[in-house]
């Protein structure tokens, strides 16, 4: 008979629980963490320079984000990451529809001086 324990719930059969939903980077980290005795959150990449949500959207805001190893986030940092992405895609999407606009209605053009016949 397999009952689980009380107050935890039943995983579905062939799943791997809570483990499972963890990639190798945060069990990693929380393993450190826990062999170390400090708590289970990361606070020390707060304090390493700008912060994701700080840092203004741009070609280094993408760089950051693509040279991120997300498996390695914590669950905190991998928010911050989600929100920094969903930021620069927007700002990113607000440059594409500036250039549509200005590619279907190009400013008038200013007149040009009338060129004089070669004498």
């Amino acid at each position: 008979m397999n009952n689980p324990s009380p107050g935890i719930p039943a995983s579905e059969p062939g799943s791997g629980g809570l483990m499972k939903a963890m990639s190798p980077g945060v069990v990693d980290y929380l393993f450190r963490q826990l062999v170390t005795g400090r708590p289970p959150e990361d606070v020390q990449w707060e304090q390493e320079g700008i912060s994701l949500d700080a840092q203004p959207e741009g070609a280094e805001l993408a760089r950051r984000l693509s040279e991120t190893d997300i498996d390695a986030l914590t669950p905190v940092e991998l928010f911050h990451y989600v929100r920094a992405a969903q930021r620069l895609a927007s700002w990113a999407e607000g440059l594409r529809q500036t250039a549509v606009g200005r590619y279907c209605h190009p400013p008038a053009a200013a007149p040009r001086p009338a060129s004089r016949p070669a004498s």
